[in-house]
């Protein structure tokens, strides 16, 4: 069974040809066709809502604006990690970052990404898990930072699971520390992937 939750670029392309834009009907109907998403996948799409990890905290412990920076960021019991590293990226300003972390998370859901539907099939774990190992990155999408960020975890079973993270949920707490750059590495998009690959060249 299929469902149709296209990529933020499948959208764009159907907005464009809402609005009039001079495209051909049939090609674009052909490249949404081919590229539907079954249930249980996700596709790549940015992080939009910024607003549900209200407990995070964060303190600069290194550095000054045009040095590499450090910093701890903290997240409390119920934040959400993917919002709670968005917004701060964007808060900071930041443009080019690496960072690890440690805690435990009360729910989560993962991804493994399948290159014949474009996108990442879902790896839910709906129970309490340690965070083992996290590990992330940020670079500039279309002058905006996005996240990237690779964890695994171990539930009461004592078995890891993980991939790229979707969306997690903290609790009781993550402990984040990232180092920041001056000079911003840009991601662009490759279709072969429909993913946002750093590209050093631009």
């Amino acid at each position: 069974m299929l469902t149709y939750p296209l990529s933020r670029r499948q959208w764009l392309g159907f907005s464009a040809l809402g609005c009039g834009c001079v495209l051909g009907s049939s090609a674009a109907f052909s490249e949404a066709a081919s590229t539907l998403v079954p249930v249980g996948y996700t596709p790549p799409q940015p992080v939009t809502d910024l607003m549900k990890a209200p407990r995070l905290q964060a303190k600069l412990t290194g550095g000054a604006e045009g040095q590499v920076r450090s910093y701890a960021v903290i997240f409390g019991k119920g934040d959400e990690i993917m919002s709670g590293m968005t917004a701060f990226a964007q808060r900071e300003r930041l443009v080019a970052a690496h960072f690890t972390a440690i805690g435990a998370i009360e729910s989560g859901l993962f991804g493994w990404f399948d290159k014949q539907y474009k996108a990442y099939r879902n790896l839910p774990v709906n129970e309490q898990a340690e965070v083992a190992s996290l590990v992330g990155d940020i670079g500039l999408v279309d002058g905006k930072p996005a996240v990237h960020i690779h964890a695994v975890v171990v539930p009461k079973d004592g078995i890891a699971r993980g991939g790229h993270l979707l969306q997690a949920t903290v609790w009781p707490t993550l402990e984040v520390f990232l180092t920041a750059y001056p000079a911003p590495l840009m991601k662009e998009l490759d279709p072969a992937t429909d993913l946002d690959l750093f590209e050093l060249e631009a």
